[in-house]
């Protein structure tokens, strides 16, 4: 459920790429991998991050489409979002679902400290290729 939104964020990122730089490459010599992993893909990087982290939150809070095509087997196809549900529709599981739901809370913080960490990362790689 979370793939076209991936895929639409990295399709984006990579459009707006400058196609004279790699043009550029190709005239200096550059093969077509080499220019894809030296001037695309680094440039590319930071709506590849933001695919990558967007389609991880849709995925943690996925329901429909697990509770309709897959079911919801513990331990086998459950995932957090239906375990929360389950608890839930039985008596005295409020207090198992709120302890999910925290972690779902401290997994999407997590994700989202990652991803600014990543992104000032690539800011800063990306502000000392510019200077060079």
């Amino acid at each position: 459920m979370a793939f076209p939104l991936i895929v639409r964020a990295i399709r984006l990122s990579i459009e707006n790429v400058d196609y004279q730089l790699e043009n550029a490459a190709k005239s200096l010599g550059a093969n077509r991998l080499r220019v894809f992993f030296s001037i695309t893909l680094p440039l590319a990087y930071p709506g590849i991050l933001a695919g990558t982290i967007l389609g991880f939150a849709k995925a943690l809070g996925e329901f429909g489409a697990t509770i309709t095509f897959v079911s919801n087997i513990p331990g086998e196809t459950q995932t957090l979002p239906s375990a929360i549900y389950s608890y839930t529709q039985s008596p005295g599981g409020d207090i198992a679902a709120l302890r999910l739901a925290g972690l779902a809370v401290i997994i999407s913080m997590a994700a989202l400290l990652l991803s600014e960490i990543l992104a000032r990362r690539a800011e800063k790689v990306r502000g000392q290729s510019l200077k060079a």
